[in-house]
């Protein structure tokens, strides 16, 4: 297959190791380009839900094949997230093309650009991180039912369906929060005077034009592998919001799988405590 050149991709919030995880679909979108550099914005492996039960092939996949890349001269930075945030008292480390860091700055074609994934806007996250957790917990769960549920919209011929979107579009603490984490980015970046600001977490997808009275910049969000299948692209300049179309077979393959799991899991415990 030929693979696409591209100059940057940005991928956040993977979450490696839960149910909800896209890993297949990731690896077929990474095996599809040939990137200069790739930066990981955060949450790629979440090791707040790490479950030794449950790594499948498919997520281990998608880790040989970004070690894949650093071998074939690909630049990768692992930017740490509050899902991986153990991998922080590595930052600043280096092997060959990996990087381990907080935060990154680079020159893209003369605009000065500001990478991180953005967990310093909630306030959860600093100051409650058990419920944060909890929630993160939830979420997993969640969107492992709400998969379920979609394949069998799409058994009926009827189109998918986002609960947490809707939650999200429906809890007015939600929409201000993503409004807030949104603002508070773009007037940081105007402040330190970036041209790009590019940033997770919040697995809403967005490239936006921002100008207010202290100057302008351009915020981005590279969405998530969770509910979205979505990546940034910088190339040629420009900057492009990929999204990734889900393939129906592979959720059967991963809702039995994770069934499978579950059930083994439930067995386990009933034996143990037995």
């Amino acid at each position: 297959m030929k693979k696409r050149a591209v100059e940057l991709v940005v991928i956040s919030d993977v979450h490696l190791g839960t149910f909800g995880c896209h890993a297949k679909e990731l690896h077929n979108y990474l095996s599809s380009i040939k990137p200069k550099i790739l930066i990981l914005n955060g949450d790629i492996v979440d090791i707040w839900q790490f479950r030794k039960s449950y790594f499948p092939k498919s997520h281990l996949k998608v880790i040989r094949k970004i070690i894949d890349f650093t071998s074939k001269g690909t630049q990768v930075y692992y930017i740490t997230g509050n899902h991986d945030e153990m991998l922080r008292k590595f930052s600043d480390s280096r092997v060959g093309n990996f990087s381990i860091i907080d935060k990154l700055v680079l020159d893209l074609d003369g605009k000065k650009s500001w990478f991180f994934h953005g967990d310093i806007f909630d306030s959860s996250v600093q100051h409650a991180k058990w419920i944060a957790k909890l929630g993160g917990l939830g979420y997993d769960y969640l969107i492992l039912l709400n998969r379920f549920i979609n394949w069998c919209l799409k058994k009926l011929g009827k189109e998918p369906y986002s609960f947490s979107k809707k939650i999200k579009s429906s809890v007015k603490k939600a929409v201000k929060f993503i409004g807030d984490f949104e603002e508070a980015a773009i007037d940081l970046a105007i402040e330190n005077k970036y041209d790009f600001v590019v940033c997770g977490h919040i697995h809403e997808p967005k490239i936006l034009k921002q100008k207010t009275k202290k100057g302008e910049t351009q915020y981005l969000n590279s969405g998530d592998w969770v509910e979205n299948l979505t990546a940034l692209e910088y190339n040629k300049k420009r900057w492009k919001l990929y999204k990734h179309i889900e393939n129906i077979e592979t959720v059967e393959e991963d809702y039995f799988e994770m069934e499978t799991i579950i059930s083994e899991k439930f067995i386990t415990e009933l034996l143990i405590a037995k």
